[in-house]
């Protein structure tokens, strides 16, 4: 008797972790309206997100494996299209938020597309990697720089496109879930290890000139004055209180205040522009304290084990691929968050996934969880097939 049969094919390990991360979004989304800047129910517009993001994961499972595949290099164009398109927007359907157009204002909408085109790198960045392997089965230092340049080739130009809006922090996921396929694409060591030092050794003299010949950058690279009022405000917020650092200030207050349990839902005595979407965090730390943080941050450490779960049980290497991409982008968004919340990384933007409030983002996540669905769903079928 196959065992396969009295076992469902939805993963319902995840449908759980995904509950209890809509529960504390909902919680912490409504303790933050209440004393934010918005006089919106944001606690039903996020519900009313999620409940989209359940009819995108119900779309997306009934996607096998060939079928993604076939459909990769569409919604990778389809990504690339918006991000164009939104350049040469009018600011009637396209107009500047807080200095960056990332954002198409339709009738009773926003929508930013890069949220998207994370999840469509993903799956541009799985069949090409794939693809490659099969091709060159006899691996030589050549082929493995080929691919390299492709991959690096896939993911630079909606990085540009988005860096012109701009969007750093966007872009920087990008980033993490390009190196995230580089490090599984079997790529050797020989290329990957200087990669790594010379990228890091870049970041490290682009910090120091940052902070020691700010000059330099804005002359020959184009960078803006407020990208360098971020770095320093990080590295000295009480300096730049009344201006850069004033949400970092805020924040480290906020979560300080909440020591060990917290003040109680609905307790809060600083006031944090923002906080239910970037700093949503912070919310939670003075509500619920150390203890209340550490168990959203458990849930998240569930999230990530249990893709890298699938990853390591599927046996299909595309499926892999999209696993680690999505651990990739999902790893990085909550260490970025909650690192630029306490202090210890530069604030970028970037939502806390599943928590904050906003709808391209949790529809963004939703799609990504709706492909490690997919993955369980199909795939589980083949489990125990030989009939042991």
């Amino acid at each position: 008797m196959n065992r396969n049969q009295n076992n469902s094919k939805i993963d319902f390990s995840l449908v759980l972790i995904l509950m209890l991360l809509c529960l504390a979004s909902c919680v912490a989304i409504f303790s933050a309206q209440s004393t934010g800047q918005y006089n919106e129910n944001f606690l039903v517009k996020q519900i009313f997100w999620y409940a989209v993001g359940v009819a995108i994961i119900a779309g997306v499972i009934s996607l096998d494996s060939d079928q993604l595949k076939k459909i990769a290099w569409y919604a990778y164009g389809f990504g690339i299209f918006l991000l164009l398109l939104l350049i040469v927007a009018p600011e009637s359907i396209a107009r500047e938020v807080n200095g960056a157009k990332s954002w198409f204002q339709l009738p009773g909408i926003s929508l930013q597309p890069s949220e998207f085109v994370k999840v469509f790198i993903i799956l541009a960045l799985s069949r090409i990697i794939v693809e490659h392997q099969e091709k060159y089965l006899a691996k030589t230092l050549k082929t493995d720089l080929w691919l390299l340049i492709k991959i690096v080739g896939i993911t630079f130009f909606p990085l540009i496109l988005v860096m012109q809006q701009p969007d750093l922090g966007t872009s920087l996921v990008f980033i993490a879930i390009m190196l995230g396929m580089i490090f599984i694409s079997g790529i050797t060591w020989k290329i990957i290890v200087p990669l790594f030092m010379g990228g890091s050794l870049c970041g490290a003299g682009i910090l120091y000139l940052v902070v020691w010949q700010p000059a330099l950058l804005e002359k020959y690279l184009g960078v803006q004055e407020y990208q360098f009022g971020r770095i320093y405000s990080w590295l000295n917020p009480y300096n730049y209180q009344s201006s850069t650092g004033y949400h970092l200030t805020q924040s480290l207050l906020a979560i300080g205040s909440g020591e060990t349990a917290g003040k109680g839902m609905g307790t809060r005595d600083v006031y944090l522009p923002e906080s239910h979407s970037d700093f949503i965090f912070s919310v939670i730390g003075e509500e619920f304290g150390f203890i209340g943080a550490s168990v959203l941050v458990s849930l998240f450490f569930l999230l990530i084990y249990h893709i890298t779960k699938v990853a390591l049980e599927t046996k299909n290497s595309f499926y892999t691929c999209i696993c680690v991409g999505v651990i990739s982008a999902i790893t990085f968004h909550v260490f970025q968050n909650i690192g630029m919340t306490v202090g210890v990384l530069p604030i970028t933007g970037i939502p806390l996934p599943f928590i904050s409030y906003g709808g391209s983002s949790l529809m963004g996540n939703m799609l990504a969880i709706g492909l490690i669905f997919s993955i369980r769903y199909h795939y589980r079928k083949y489990m125990f097939s030989n009939g042991e």
